[in-house]
Formats: structure tokens, C-alpha cells, sequence
């Protein structure tokens, strides 16, 4: 069985969490849930903190969700939330994407985001995703794509995080321009009917830029992709610090914007 290579480029500090437990099924899924039903048998893989989980498992109430993370514990947080929000169909398993412990066409639905751009075989996960889902049903993937951000206003210390970010990301063995790639990787693991759109958070209100930049700051001097980037002489931890410093600077502009691009793609097994 195949297992993950690459190594998990943001790690569970609670800045990144932070991050995580703001995602719902609107703001990240948007384009899958009109193919929901009711009935349907759903694997959401690379779970986290479960909110885009729960948020599906309240969609199918007469189905089933399914909830996958490689890291174990996490999935306490993920069946907190589930048990606050008193879903009863939802279960939660540890697990590797690249050899999933399920019989094939398991699941109507197969779902995955923000994974495969941190995933050694992208398009070994994309195989595996299709063998367990049912003929007929759907395999769905959402990515960011670091390279299509941008911002304003200009600030040097910004170019040089994003430089910084994909060479780390890399470096563990993921693709942080994974968005513009998820259809050939699709058109690989041998999906021939796929449908493709983009998608975008934005964050511009002086709320939206205080949180947006906070946990970027934070997690650039204390999360492991700060441990990653020291560790393989990428970064000092002067350079993390000035860094850090750029986000700040960036949330305290008036003017400031900040647009996060992603791909989708909904894939008909």
C-alpha cells in the first residue's frame, strides 16, 4: 500500500487551527453543494478540526459523512464539533490518502481540500479517491494556488513570505500552485468528465485583515512550516521575524486587500 512521502508543510500550532475552524461548506465548498443529497455516503478527507465536515453532515441527514485525518489528534477537536452540533451521522478515522482503508465504491461522494498540495502523489491520491467512490458518483477537490495570490499595498517583506512559503512547501515535497494543476492531475489519475471553476477568499475589512495577517504572523515564527524553514537553511529566524513583521504592516494598511485564489474540480467516476 502506498503511504505519504511528503511532510505536512503548516503543522496543528493554533494559528493554523485558528484558520482551519473558520472554513465552513459555504466559504470552501461552495461548488459542490448543489450535487448533494440527502441519502449520500460522503468521505471528507484531510478533515481537520471538522467544521466543513459537520457543515456536510448536516447537508445528508439521511446519509452519512465520514470525516479522514492523517493526524489523530486533531480528530478530537473534529468530534467535539460534531457533538456540539448533535450530528449523529457523522463518524471521524485516521488514515493515509494514498492507500485508503475502504472497499471500493464505497462513497457517493469523495471530498478533499486544501490536501493534495501537501500530498507527496497527488495524482496517486486522485486514484485512490476514484476507487472508492461509486460509479456514478463524485470526486471533489479544492486547492489554493499560492502563486495566483496577490495583494496591496506593495510591501517587500510580503514577496519575500510567499518565495519563502513555496520553497518550504517544496522542499517537504508538496505543490503550493497545486489550484492550476488539479485538472491534469485529475486528467492523469483517469477522470475523463471534469468539471473546473475557481473560487476566491478575500479578505479587505479591518477585521478581515487583523485575522488574516495575526495568524500569518504567528504562524511564521511559531508553527512547523517556521521549524521547516530554519531546519533546511531556508530562513533564519531573523528573516521569519522580518517577515512576520511585513504581515503586521500589511493588516494595518487602510487600503489593504488580499485575495486567495483557488481551483476546484468535481470529477464523475
Amino acid at each position: 500500500m502506498a503511504q505519504e512521502t511528503a511532510v505536512y508543510t503548516h503543522g496543528h500550532h493554533e494559528s493554523v487551527l485558528r484558520s482551519h475552524r473558520w472554513r465552513t461548506a459555504a466559504n470552501s465548498a461552495a461548488y459542490l453543494l448543489g450535487e448533494l443529497r440527502a441519502g449520500h455516503r460522503v468521505l471528507d478527507i484531510g478533515c481537520g478540526p471538522g467544521t466543513i465536515t459537520a457543515d456536510l453532515a448536516a447537508l445528508v441527514p439521511e446519509g452519512s459523512v465520514t470525516g479522514l485525518d492523517a493526524a489523530p489528534g486533531v480528530l478530537e477537536q473534529a468530534r467535539a464539533t460534531a457533538a456540539e452540533r448533535g450530528l449523529d451521522n457523522l463518524t471521524f478515522t485516521t488514515g493515509d490518502v494514498h492507500g485508503l482503508d475502504f472497499p471500493d465504491g464505497t462513497f457517493d461522494v469523495v471530498h478533499t481540500h486544501q490536501t493534495l498540495q501537501h500530498v507527496g502523489d497527488p495524482v496517486g491520491a486522485l486514484r485512490e479517491m476514484r476507487r472508492v467512490c461509486a460509479p456514478g458518483g463524485l470526486v471533489a477537490a479544492r486547492d489554493a494556488d499560492y502563486g495566483g495570490m496577490f495583494w496591496y499595498p506593495h510591501i517587500p517583506g510580503m514577496t519575500e513570505w510567499l518565495d519563502l512559503y513555496r520553497r518550504v512547501t517544496r522542499a517537504n515535497g508538496g505543490e503550493p500552485d497545486a489550484g492550476r494543476r488539479l485538472h491534469a492531475w485529475a486528467r492523469e489519475a483517469g477522470f475523463t468528465d471534469v468539471r473546473i471553476s475557481t473560487s476566491t477568499w478575500t479578505f479587505t475589512s479591518p477585521q478581515e485583515r487583523a485575522w488574516w495577517s495575526g495568524l500569518w504572523a504567528e504562524r511564521t515564527v511559531e508553527s512547523r512550516y517556521a521549524e521547516r524553514a530554519v531546519a533546511g537553511g531556508l530562513a533564519t529566524p531573523e528573516d521569519l521575524r522580518r517577515i512576520s513583521e511585513a504581515w503586521r504592516t500589511w493588516g494595518e494598511e487602510e487600503d489593504g486587500w488580499f485575495t486567495v485564489v483557488h481551483g476546484e474540480i468535481l470529477c464523475r467516476s
